[in-house]
């Protein structure tokens, strides 16, 4: 069961990529374009590129490998003492969705725009806490 859970993660994270995380405009009087993790990353990719790079990592990277690396340990394809690693691969994505949050809490402090979470931020959240109990769960099972 496990391992299928985890390969729908391969299917849901680019859905979650996609999606919109927030919508945000300027004044409460104009639209709220929306924006996802696709979309935050090609504007920071021409704002800055370290923190482009940062996110990238902690928001594509390390949930997609992790996720393969589970799959790989359930299908007997990998050693399970690398589950230690994939563990904290797990914990930096969900250091992604902390920021988003914080950045959402920082925008709503200014009170010159209006930002509002969208369905996207609660799928890739969930995406990530799947990811972090499926690696649990195989830990656990495995030392059975």
């Amino acid at each position: 069961m496990l391992r299928w859970l985890n390969l729908s993660l391969l299917i849901l994270y680019p859905v979650a990529w996609c999606a919109p995380l927030i919508r945000a405009g300027l004044l409460p009087l104009f639209g709220l374009s929306e924006i996802s993790v696709l979309s935050g990353l090609q504007s920071l990719w021409e704002t800055d590129v370290l923190l482009a790079l940062l996110v990238t990592a902690l928001a594509l990277f390390a949930p997609y490998l992790k996720t393969i690396g589970l799959a790989l340990i359930h299908f007997g394809m990998m050693r399970r003492r690398m589950l230690g690693a994939l563990n904290v691969l797990g914990k930096l994505a969900m250091a992604d969705v902390f920021l988003i949050a914080l950045y959402i809490v920082v925008a709503k402090g200014v009170g010159v725009g209006r930002v509002e979470t969208a369905w996207g931020l609660y799928l890739f959240t969930a995406c990530i806490f799947a990811s972090l109990a499926i690696g649990l769960l195989t830990t656990k099972n495995l030392r059975r």
